[in-house]
């Protein structure tokens, strides 16, 4: 693909960006379905886009703006050769991406295997899990801390460098004392689960994800049921880890064997338990050691629906006000 500039289209200052389309892309998929994406991009940064044969031309009198479609529209380019779809969230995402950062190209450099950060975060968070045996992710919602450890669980499976992979969270709502429910383990202990099936799924695809878990290659358990074992060769993933104990997190932690990885995701906006956290405690505690490392994520790097981040972000704001009255209201009363 090149990329040609020419003053003097339109008068002075025009400029027009030649984009090449390769022919095993079609170009609706760039476009958007009814050139939806192509208006989109029309009316945010005012450029006029056309097509003559395979080729997109984008023209405009603002360099900058021309810079953020041309590299969207690049992006998208890519990723469909690669033969990823992209939704509307995920093409809204990569154009707020481009416009946040002024090489958006090195964001998405950044991979694990087939696995691709689509934010700064998830590029540090990427990072961390191929430089320590331990990563401990925090943030909100729609970061993509658990889709991510999930999806590397998988590209290390599929390339050997570990033998299952085991997925665990604390089952709070049901107090972690499951035999008063109905069913066997699988039936008592998917409901408080199933989040972590929808990554797995969405990679290996549900007949596949449903052989490897008979054949326990994949297990999904609550984390009551990892004590006593040492897991080697294995790729471990601790969802909701704020919700955890102190000595539920002691517990787990050690459970590591040879030859095995450790990802702790968690919310500590999210504690659902009285006593303390075993999230934040841990944060304390080993913070320090070589081998593990800590991401913090922020709304910044929400991945879903663009008003999730803003909804994120507001009630942060809500919630720094109330600390804020408290304390000042603390300091009268004295």
């Amino acid at each position: 693909m090149e990329t040609k500039n020419t003053n003097n289209l339109r008068g002075e200052g025009v400029s027009v960006r030649r984009i090449v389309v390769p022919d095993d892309v079609a170009m609706i998929e760039v476009l958007g379905q009814y050139d939806n994406k192509a208006r989109y991009l029309r009316r945010r940064y005012n450029v006029e886009i056309s097509v003559v044969d395979n080729e997109i031309r984008v023209k405009g009198e603002d360099e900058r703006s021309l810079d953020i479609v041309e590299k969207v529209l690049r992006e998208v380019i890519n990723i469909t050769r690669d033969g990823h779809l992209l939704d509307w969230t995920e093409f809204e995402y990569i154009v707020e991406e481009n416009e946040k950062i002024e090489n958006p190209r090195e964001v998405y450099k950044k991979s694990v295997g087939k696995v691709k950060a689509k934010t700064e975060g998830q590029k540090r968070y990427l990072e961390a899990i191929e430089k320590n045996d331990i990563v401990f992710a925090i943030g909100p919602a729609g970061t993509g801390k658990t889709y991510l450890a999930s999806a590397v669980a998988v590209d290390y499976l599929k390339s050997g460098k570990v033998q299952r992979i085991v997925l665990t969270r604390p089952a709070v709502e049901a107090g972690e004392k499951l035999g008063f429910l109905p069913g066997d383990l699988t039936e008592k202990v998917d409901p408080y689960l199933r989040p972590l099936y929808d990554a797995l799924i969405d990679m290996l695809g549900i007949e596949k994800f449903i052989s490897l878990r008979e054949k326990n290659v994949i297990e999904i358990a609550p984390l009551a049921y990892m004590r006593g074992r040492t897991l080697n060769n294995a790729f471990i993933i601790l969802d909701e880890a704020q919700n955890t104990t102190y000595e539920q997190m002691k517990m787990f932690l050690t459970r590591m064997g040879f030859g095995s990885k450790v990802i702790v995701t968690g919310d500590i906006t999210q504690i659902d338990i009285e006593e303390r956290s075993g999230l934040v405690v841990a944060q304390e505690i080993l913070k320090d050691i070589e081998g593990i490392a800590f991401v913090y994520l922020t709304d910044a790097d929400v991945v879903r629906h663009p008003l999730v981040k803003k909804i994120i972000r507001a009630y942060d704001n809500f919630e720094r006000m109330e600390k804020q009255e408290k304390k000042e209201k603390q300091k009268t009363s004295r």
